[in-house]
């Protein structure tokens, strides 16, 4: 059984084709000429698969258009530092503004990754699955856990290939503690997208 899914009309039922096309169009930017072909690959693979099976089960189950929107920001910023690859994305504004020591651009990606916390919790309970707290509790742990997933991935990509690919995929930057940070980053992600879930009314429903 299947919680009463949103309704939507006019310009907001078209939210999630906008969407679509947007992403769609910048695969294709991304696609053309990237800093590295190789850590393209290993980068877009993963966003490739996500953004399938969003359009795959698109009649099955539609989210809604907030969610839709959560995760279409993860896989807009991942598809265009898999372009110029994460270190070197051209967001020196943002780090001589704030005077940082290296280009936070990834960890802004890592911290949209927890927005699928928000999509998680609305499956389940949409499904009825879960109760609220407890969907929502799923989906930090869900994301937490995809966090230390990837994190062991970019790891092992390093190792296996090494040379500039290795440390391009890995983008940490001289930081220590970049695997750390990265996954407080998708935690965070997670608990704000949680509390907007919280206060949309899927958790009352």
């Amino acid at each position: 059984m299947v919680a009463t899914p949103p309704v939507y009309s006019g310009w907001q039922a078209r939210v999630p084709h906008f969407l679509a096309i947007v992403i769609s169009a910048t695969m294709v930017w991304s696609y053309i000429d990237p800093a590295d072909s190789t850590v393209w690959w290993a980068e877009m693979i993963p966003i490739m698969a996500i953004f399938a099976s969003l359009l795959a089960t698109y009649r099955a189950f539609r989210f809604s258009n907030t969610a839709y929107v959560l995760m279409s920001v993860l896989l807009i910023m991942h598809t265009i530092g898999a372009h110029y690859t994460f270190a070197n994305v051209p967001f020196d504004w943002v780090t001589n503004t704030f005077d940082f020591e290296r280009n936070h651009y990834d960890r802004i990606a890592h911290f949209s990754v927890g927005f699928y916390a928000y999509a998680a919790a609305e499956l389940l309970v949409r499904k009825q699955w879960a109760r609220p707290v407890t969907a929502m509790l799923f989906g930090l742990f869900f994301i937490m856990a995809v966090a230390a997933a990837y994190e062991i991935i970019e790891w092992q990509f390093a190792v296996i290939e090494g040379g500039d690919a290795g440390l391009e995929f890995l983008g940490s930057q001289g930081d220590i503690w970049d695997a750390q940070k990265d996954m407080l980053a998708d935690t965070l992600g997670a608990i704000v997208a949680l509390v907007l879930f919280a206060l949309s009314g899927w958790n009352r429903r």
